[in-house]
């Protein structure tokens, strides 16, 4: 964004024209320079608040699916272990109940821990992502630098 002298001045004019040219007109290029400047920084920071929302809602929209997923384990280890008790109290030995109960109880721990794996993994890409908008930050500092050499 920061711009060098030459830059500033047209195809069509030469320096020489610039420097004749009067103190309002100076001051009226340089402040249309100056907004054309704060608008592509704003345009700037709009796309990577985009892009900083649309990664969050990617992760919101995973962590919703770990959760349903974390869920389901979490209802069929329930139902299993209802199976389960029901089962141990009716008689000791075990029966084509207390089967079915040990069966729902590996498939609910096998969903309980594939929720919690993908909860966790995109709870920690969702921490390492950084709230700052960088590239508009650096853009900033460094039209700041310009303006303070230029001015």
């Amino acid at each position: 964004m920061a711009a060098t002298k030459t830059s500033l001045i047209s195809v069509n004019e030469s320096p020489v024209r610039s420097e004749t040219e009067s103190l309002p007109t100076l001051f009226s290029r340089l402040g249309d320079d100056v907004m054309q400047l704060f608008n592509s920084q704003l345009t700037l920071f709009k796309v990577e608040i985009k892009e900083e929302a649309n990664a969050y809602l990617r992760g919101a929209i995973m962590i919703g699916l770990g959760a349903v997923v974390a869920l389901i384990g979490f209802a069929l280890l329930n139902v299993a272990v209802a199976f389960g008790v029901s089962t141990m109290f009716a008689q000791s030995n075990f029966s084509q109940a207390a089967s079915y109960a040990l069966g729902f109880v590996i498939t609910g721990i096998f969903y309980l821990l594939v929720g919690a794996i993908v909860v966790t993994a995109v709870k920690g890409r969702l921490a390492k992502q950084d709230l700052v908008p960088n590239r508009t930050v650096e853009e900033l500092r460094k039209d700041k630098q310009w303006l303070k050499n230029e001015l």
